[in-house]
């Protein structure tokens, strides 16, 4: 990749998350009437539905802040983030702590999740929020509600079971996936000996539970202590999460210097792309079942938006850390994929589903899964890494 190319591609990162992505969701989603924001979004910015993802209200609080902390410090941008966090202030939190999955547009509790994932984003946009505002409560928020989720994830028996642990122990991929990405984010902008204790968990278990380096593949669910379960479940590889993994791991072996931990991030890069790509239409499955037995998920064979944009980043940055001609040829491909079947050049923004054949699937650019994320957090980490690129120093990102 020459310096042409990586100046072509900054120009459109840069321009794409400025003067597409990020202003559709400004002009679409802000709530002043009752703060927060609309994400139920059809084609055209049209909201179809006004109850509100507590997980996605976090997640755009901490864009707009990262924004703010990291490409410059936009009044726009800040508002903005207020606007959200202060509606989670108020709306996101139940009486033990924990929070809302989904509220009604003023703010009522309608739902609530066995899952801490939108405990895990309220960790984030509290922490980046109290970084571009200096607002000490919300840091104090930001380390309580994590402390909360290290307890009740070390502590499964205060949380519902899926099913009964008697019958079956199972786990999730999610759940030391999200923690690692959660304290990377909380450790720029706080110290604590806790962090590295959750970063070094984490990785233990995605490598010697979840990851089965015999058969090249990160696995989404296992047993207790790593067991291969012979069922659909224990047979399931998420594409878009696997490559996720591999660059909160490659971030991390940036920031310990470690290079045995670069290579197998590598592998689970290099393995999950094989599992994931479609070779008659191009694009990412959304589940593959590694013995080609049925998958149990209905969408398996769809497009959908998250797994290209994690896949750009993950591409990209393994190019730049080992410059192998191999991760940029597949970061052309998949750029080239992706931007022209998810890229909406009429009213901005991606479409988030497609058909296996990239067809569209549904028009909606929003919904309660999905929000000001991950097309904007690619395409910013992108957009700084090429910056990075252009003058070849190793990029400061854990």
């Amino acid at each position: 990749m020459d310096q042409q190319r990586i100046e072509e591609l900054y120009a459109h990162y840069r321009a794409s998350l400025l003067e597409d992505v990020v202003p559709f969701w400004l002009r679409h989603s802000l709530d002043h009437e009752y703060g927060g924001y609309l994400t139920c979004l059809d084609r055209d910015g049209s909201v179809y539905d006004t109850d509100k993802a507590m997980w996605l209200q976090s997640r755009q609080v901490w864009l707009l802040s990262k924004l703010y902390n990291t490409v410059e410090p936009r009044e726009e941008w800040l508002d903005a983030a207020k606007l959200g966090y202060d509606f989670i202030i108020r709306h996101g939190f139940d009486v033990d702590g924990r929070m809302f999955f989904l509220v009604t547009r003023e703010g009522k509790p309608l739902r609530k999740r066995r899952y801490l994932f939108t405990e895990t984003f309220g960790v984030i946009a509290c922490a980046e929020y109290a970084k571009a505002t200096g607002d000490e409560a919300a840091l104090q928020r930001a380390r309580a509600l994590y402390r909360l989720v290290i307890e009740l994830y070390r502590s499964p028996d205060k949380l519902p079971p899926k099913v009964y642990p008697q019958t079956r122990r199972t786990k999730a991929l999610a759940m030391p996936m999200i923690l690692l990405a959660t304290t990377q984010e909380l450790r720029q902008v706080d110290q604590d000996p806790l962090y590295k204790e959750v970063v070094d968990g984490a990785l233990d278990e995605i490598l010697n539970h979840f990851l089965k380096p015999e058969e090249h593949a990160l696995h989404e669910t296992v047993g207790p202590s790593g067991e291969r379960l012979d069922s659909p479940a224990g047979r399931c590889v998420n594409p878009g999460h696997s490559i996720e993994v591999a660059w909160f791991m490659l971030h991390e072996a940036i920031y310990r210097q470690d290079s045995a931990l670069q290579e197998a991030a590598l592998n689970i890069l290099r393995w999950s792309l094989d599992w994931g790509w479609d070779e008659r239409y191009g694009g990412l499955y959304a589940f593959v079942d590694i013995e080609g037995k049925p998958p149990e998920q209905l969408e398996w064979d769809m497009k959908l938006w998250w797994p290209h944009t994690e896949a750009l980043y993950a591409t990209l940055l393994a190019y730049y850390l080992t410059k192998d001609s191999f991760y940029s040829d597949w970061y052309e491909k998949l750029h080239a994929w992706s931007f022209e079947h998810f890229a909406d050049p009429e009213y901005g923004e991606w479409f988030g589903y497609l058909h296996r054949d990239g067809s569209i699937a549904l028009t909606l650019k929003g919904s309660i899964w999905k929000g000001a994320f991950h097309v904007p957090r690619a395409l910013w980490l992108c957009m700084r890494l090429l910056a990075k690129m252009q003058k070849e120093t190793l990029p400061d990102l854990a």
